[in-house]
């Protein structure tokens, strides 16, 4: 994203002109301070897309820093770096708590990395243009989020007929709604990012995505196996997203379990969170600490659409019971399904085709029916 502007604050002249000259060189306006008060001034008066910071400044400590800068309005979602000579863990746990959403170790090699982690963060995706964004994620790995996510796109084309959907694997290292939905192509997300990026645009996506004839939706499937999923170039991920946007009404990606560096700024910036919460203690508690992370990130709980699924059983805690331990609203609840949702995937169809009289199609519907309509809610304001 070269031209935008980059403040730098860091007590080490030669260093501070050293990530400077660098970033220019790429293309970035900079501003540099050494002082930690008068970095405030140049984040407040002169709006920076981005901040780097060493900790080591002496007049404000870091984690001080990130925090006033979070608490203002006019910088509460600007992207930090830290960029720090200390590689210990309670320190990086400490700096990204406060607020930064990288700490990178100063090396002589580490502005290639750096370089990427600006491209990055500066390219996330972009609110409020073009479709909507609904971001599929769990704490814990088996409770169903792959499966609801495709239900669900499924059953907003049911409800919305006009609009084109896609929906995005995202699942590392090994994509998991290919299987679910019968896919058997060459094409996923592994080898898009490996065209040229001239090639990748919203026309690419709109007439290349395979459209899954019983569930109507078009697909761009994760990696087929670890090997592929290493070699993805996570830094195009915003702008797949961005293109995937612009050529579809909605654009519904599953995370899995997955909550990292490349996942975040996807979920800081869709309009709708579906978080997937099974009923067992420790899926709950997970998830609470999962939220409490996000909301360190500025989530609003308005966007999270909190959803129950029973998928091992009838036993475990309640939906009042998990609300009050994770602290965030369970809008709508699961049945659990069980042997007939293993028939449904392992026929490759959607469950409201394979049942359509059972209740959970209903449910089904009706969940598909809420997102939709609070997306465009919370999008329109």
């Amino acid at each position: 994203m070269p031209g935008k502007k980059i403040l730098i604050i860091d007590a080490d002249a030669a260093s501070r002109n050293f990530v400077g000259a660098a970033l220019q060189r790429e293309g970035y306006q900079t501003l540099q301070t050494a002082s930690g008060k008068e970095g405030l001034i140049f984040a407040w008066r002169d709006h920076p897309e981005l901040i780097i910071v060493d900790p080591a400044i002496t007049d404000l400590k870091g984690e001080d820093l990130a925090i006033r800068l979070r608490q203002d309005a006019r910088t509460a979602r600007t992207p930090l770096i830290a960029l720090s000579s200390n590689p210990q863990s309670a320190q990086v746990r400490s700096l990204l708590k406060a607020g930064f959403n990288e700490h990178l170790v100063k090396t002589a090699q580490v502005m290639p990395t750096l370089i990427d982690t600006i491209n990055r963060l500066l390219g996330a995706v972009a609110k409020k243009v073009g479709g909507l964004l609904i971001v599929f994620l769990s704490a814990k790995g088996g409770t169903g989020t792959s499966s609801l996510c495709a239900n669900i796109a499924t059953n907003i084309v049911q409800y919305k007929p006009e609009a084109q959907v896609a929906v995005v694997d995202l699942v590392l290292p090994i994509g998991s709604i290919a299987d679910i939905v019968g896919y058997q192509g060459d094409q996923n997300l592994v080898t898009v990012s490996e065209m040229p990026a001239t090639i990748i645009t919203p026309e690419y996506f709109r007439d290349n995505l395979t459209k899954m004839a019983n569930w109507r939706f078009h697909l761009l499937a994760g990696s087929p196996d670890p090997e592929n999923g290493n070699q993805l170039k996570v830094g195009l991920i915003g702008d797949f997203v961005n293109a995937l946007k612009a050529s579809y009404d909605y654009v519904l990606i599953d995370l899995g379990r997955s909550l990292s560096r490349i996942s975040l700024p996807l979920i800081e910036n869709a309009d709708l969170i579906a978080l997937i919460v099974s009923t067992d203690q420790s899926t709950i508690s997970l998830t609470k600490t999962v939220w409490e992370y996000l909301q360190s990130k500025g989530v609003d709980a308005a966007r999270v659409f909190a959803i129950l699924n029973r998928a091992v059983g009838l036993e475990g805690l309640t939906k009042s019971e998990a609300e009050s331990i994770i602290g965030v609203e369970i809008k709508t609840s699961v049945p659990y399904l069980g042997s007939n949702f293993v028939l449904a995937n392992n026929q490759h169809l959607p469950f409201s085709q394979k049942f359509p009289k059972d209740t959970a199609a209903i449910v089904f519907q009706d969940i598909a029916q809420q997102m939709a309509d609070l997306a465009r809610r919370l999008r329109t304001g």
